[in-house]
């Protein structure tokens, strides 16, 4: 069936419903088109975009330089599955392994599947450099977020996640994020800690460097990897091209995905030799990630993330919001927190959702952090001005509430 050009919203959207599995409740209008920070619907209406696709659309809407990119290599060669090499996915890695502290890559298609990679790595390096079946336990800490697959499941410690779907993976503890004195009960069973230097989901909580070098060395005595998953928190968001690189600390492995391919659907699992060296042929594979198609645009990416010029506007333009939001006069924020652009307007009382809802009417696109917190992540090419327009339309609806 070809769907008719001149269907009205609300045609499309009850197809939608009649047809897309229930899992995800959107809102009534039919999203078109966009260019750089801005969206509009089918109806015309404009919105600046503070979700970012969920803080993948780093380099905003209808960027040309991806599309040129998305174009050339089309025309070359999309697929050949991880059964070749191509240039393309060897020039990500070389680029991911240059700027970071890992050796190797592993590429996947999605933050989840990066994850899950992690999750089998530790396993199997526990197995080798150990030479034990007992080392299996994974450490993860409470409001983290680490995916919705049955083993990533098992490490996003949230009830109305986990509970339809038990029984998940075993053999996992969650201890209180930030607590030194909980890291004691990681133990040699640990084969691995899994930790966002910044959580997203989980209300935009930032590890403190202290904190992360505690963990560290807690991970040395045990013989437990570290693994610092920096899928919605990496890549430039912060204002750094890694999270982490605040805190000093290294991890043993660091799991990547949203904004590194501008909006296509790409993961990637980076360690050291260390740990790569434990992985054998056949150990692990996919027949989609690190496509050619794929890896060619995130070479394109890549290059202008991590780009000086762009980290220093990040930070410069994160401060300046940051600063907005924090003058903002409403009795109904209690904190504004983050770095760069990640940032967390909590709430005095569970208005997320309400501020969500509101923002279509004022034209905004925004995300929750929880049932309290707002999470602010626009493109990273948003300018000052377009963050005046976002905090008067946000103190519009908080003065509405």
């Amino acid at each position: 069936m070809t769907i008719a050009r001149d269907l009205t919203a609300a045609e499309i959207v009850a197809l939608g419903e009649a047809r897309l599995v229930r899992t995800y409740k959107r809102p009534p209008m039919v999203l078109s088109h966009g260019r750089g920070v801005q969206v509009w619907d089918t109806d015309g209406r404009e919105y600046l975009d503070f979700a970012a696709g969920i803080a993948v659309n780093a380099l905003g809407h209808a960027d040309s330089g991806i599309a040129a990119v998305l174009a050339e290599q089309a025309a070359k060669l999309m697929h050949t599955s991880n059964l070749y090499h191509t240039l393309p996915q060897i020039e990500l890695a070389e680029k991911l392994t240059a700027h970071s502290f890992a050796d190797r890559v592993f590429f996947t298609n999605s933050g989840t599947e990066a994850n899950e990679a992690a999750i089998k790595f530790a396993r199997k390096y526990a197995r080798v450099a150990h030479n034990t079946h007992e080392k299996t336990q994974i450490v993860c800490f409470d409001h983290a977020f680490h995916g919705r697959t049955i083993g990533s499941l098992a490490l996003t410690p949230k009830e109305a996640y986990q509970a339809p779907f038990r029984p998940l993976m075993p053999d996992v503890i969650v201890l209180p994020f930030n607590d030194q004195a909980a890291l004691a009960q990681i133990t040699e069973r640990a084969c691995a800690v899994f930790i966002e230097p910044i959580q997203g989901e989980g209300g935009i909580h930032e590890a403190t460097p202290e904190f992360l070098r505690a963990l560290r060395e807690r991970c040395d005595q045990v013989g437990a990897l570290l693994v610092f998953d920096e899928v919605q928190c990496g890549l430039g968001r912060t204002g750094d091209l890694w999270a982490h690189q605040a805190s000093g600390v290294l991890p043993d492995m660091m799991t990547l995905a949203k904004p590194l391919a501008g909006g296509l659907p790409i993961g990637a699992l980076l360690a050291t030799e260390r740990v790569a060296a434990a992985l054998s042929y056949g150990d692990h594979g996919s027949t989609f990630a690190g496509s050619p198609l794929i890896t060619a645009v995130a070479n394109h990416v890549f290059d202008r993330l991590s780009a000086a010029e762009l980290l220093a506007q990040v930070r410069r333009v994160g401060g300046y919001l940051k600063a907005r939001l924090q003058a903002i006069n409403s009795a109904h924020i209690k904190e504004v927190r983050g770095r760069g652009l990640m940032l967390g307007v909590e709430f005095t009382s569970d208005l997320a959702a309400q501020v969500v809802e509101q923002g279509y009417a004022h034209g905004l696109l925004l995300v929750g952090s929880g049932s309290d917190v707002l999470r602010v992540i626009p493109p990273l090419i948003v300018t000052e001005r377009q963050c005046d327009q976002f905090v008067e339309r946000l103190t519009a609806i908080l003065a509405n509430l």
